[in-house]
């Protein structure tokens, strides 16, 4: 793979993954320089003895407090140590290497002060695949710090990791990798952990599965058009265009290509001039996912590209300020707004999932069923009542998470972003969307399968309902088992 090397130049979200799919990674000359200029002037300040947060003062409540001399030589260790609580299950590694990146990426702007060293031990970590295990649950959304803690531990060797698939003591994790641990110096333990990396490298990964989640709604609505027999005047570009809001314009371009060849672009097929709206409007509701999918790339690539350290080291100025940089509220606040577009996405195909129903069975009664006959095998039409069930979970996701982190630390600390949260529920409200768009494949297949004569279907439906075919044909004749295959073929 292709070595990714973070330079002057802006880390692009796609690097990041490159780089946590396993590409090497590489600090380039003019970042190590920025880092190096960036740490002479926390040494110069350091020798100064000026009151600055974190580095001779205490923290949080006690940011007005000046450390003693032994306290001095003790804060960055003190601080990387103390700060590490979480609760739940170890982050998955691909979040952990988005986060060890990150937050190297962070430290080569300029603005951390951290030592070469320091840069350099997380770069040895990512590229040897050294995984430290922390905890799920552990940050407000004002800095990851009790994740970042955690990474810090191991890279001075201490904490827990993962290395070559086997849980270690941090130590013997970075020994079984040759990495020497790192001897924290000057401002180093505080750059280490005082990040939002956690929600920035997660937020990438969340970013870049919605872009295909949204690409697999089209296509289950486009399914689902060709099966009730739809008006197709919803896609045309003039249609766009009148309203054009680049995600819209992006969603009806999409379904004209996924249904390019279908039965419904011929004359007088569609059944009724006008559908329902969870049909008609599904441009502009998978628009508005891919408008607010745009506007949280642009946040993740922000922060990860920022100097949000605090304090913040002003290399130019060869001054160290005191700042709120920490606080990653857009970024917040943009995965709290593309849970509602997702969950609109999810209410149309919900609400199609009815439409399909009734059509099902309104297909039956005019077929007539033989007595004693063995039904038609319909494994969508099963997992109905199951979808509705998850819609309601999906549903609840949508609530904001920005805004419930309560004081903490004396009220110094009165407000969070819950960045993490935001990002994790966001997550998971992806993977209900994806739940719901595989039983809207399976239920718009049953009703297919039932109409006679064979309809021409578009290009990307016809690959799409080869896809139901063979999960269908390669397991078990249970619904469950047809949609945990379909899930996996949709997300390969």
């Amino acid at each position: 793979m292709e070595t990714i090397t973070i330079t002057g130049a802006a880390l692009s979200i796609e690097d990041l993954l490159a780089v946590v799919d396993g590409a090497p990674l590489a600090l380039g000359s003019e970042s190590r320089a920025k880092i190096e200029a960036s740490h002479a002037v926390i040494e110069a300040a350091l020798a100064g003895r000026e009151p600055i947060y974190g580095l001779t003062t205490q923290v949080g409540h006690g940011k007005d407090e000046l450390l003693t001399e032994e306290q001095l030589g003790q804060q960055q260790r003190m601080l990387v140590m103390t700060h590490s609580g979480g609760l739940g299950a170890p982050l998955p590694s691909t979040i952990v290497r988005a986060a060890l990146t990150a937050r190297l990426n962070g430290i080569a702007r300029g603005g951390s002060g951290a030592s070469m060293a320091a840069a350099d031990v997380l770069l040895a970590m990512v590229n040897a695949g050294v995984h430290p295990l922390v905890p799920e649950t552990a940050s407000v959304g004002a800095g990851d710090i009790g994740q970042m803690a955690g990474m810090a531990q191991v890279a001075i060797g201490v904490g827990r990791a993962e290395y070559r698939g086997e849980a270690l003591p941090g130590g013997e994790a970075m020994a079984r990798a040759g990495i020497p641990p790192l001897e924290l110096r000057a401002k180093d333990g505080l750059a280490l952990i005082s990040a939002n990396a956690v929600s920035i490298g997660h937020g990438a990964l969340v970013v870049d599965r919605a872009a295909r989640v949204a690409e697999i709604a089209d296509v289950a609505a486009a399914l689902s058009m060709e099966a009730t027999g739809s008006n197709l005047s919803i896609i045309e570009s003039v249609v766009a265009e009148a309203k054009p809001f680049p995600g819209q314009i992006a969603a009806a371009s999409h379904l004209r290509k996924v249904l390019l060849g279908s039965y419904l672009f011929g004359p007088d097929v569609a059944r009724s001039v006008q559908d329902a709206l969870s049909f008609r409007v599904v441009p502009q509701v998978h628009g508005a996912l891919r408008e607010f999918i745009a506007f949280c790339h642009r946040a993740v690539e922000i922060e990860l590209n920022s100097a949000s350290d605090n304090p913040l080291v002003s290399v130019e100025g060869r001054t160290v300020l005191s700042n709120g940089n920490f606080q990653p509220v857009v970024l917040a606040v943009a995965f709290d707004a593309l849970r509602v577009a997702i969950a609109h996405v999810g209410q149309l195909s919900e609400r199609r999932l009815s439409h399909l129903w009734d059509a099902i069975f309104r297909q039956m009664a005019v077929a007539g069923r033989p007595t004693g006959a063995e039904p038609q095998a319909l494994f969508g039409l099963q997992l109905r009542y199951p979808a509705a069930a998850a819609f309601s979970e999906f549903k609840q996701l949508a609530a904001p998470a920005t805004l419930d982190t309560p004081p903490l630390d004396m009220s110094v600390e009165d407000h969070g972003t819950a960045a993490p949260l935001g990002v994790r529920k966001t997550e998971r409200a992806l993977e209900l969307l994806e739940d719901l768009l595989a039983v809207e494949r399976m239920l718009a297949h049953d009703l297919l399968s039932m109409l006679s004569p064979e309809l021409m279907l578009g290009a990307g439906t016809s690959a799409a309902l080869q896809e139901i075919e063979h999960a269908i044909a390669a397991t078990e004749p249970y619904p469950e088992d047809i949609h945990r295959a379909l899930r996996a073929r949709l997300r390969a």
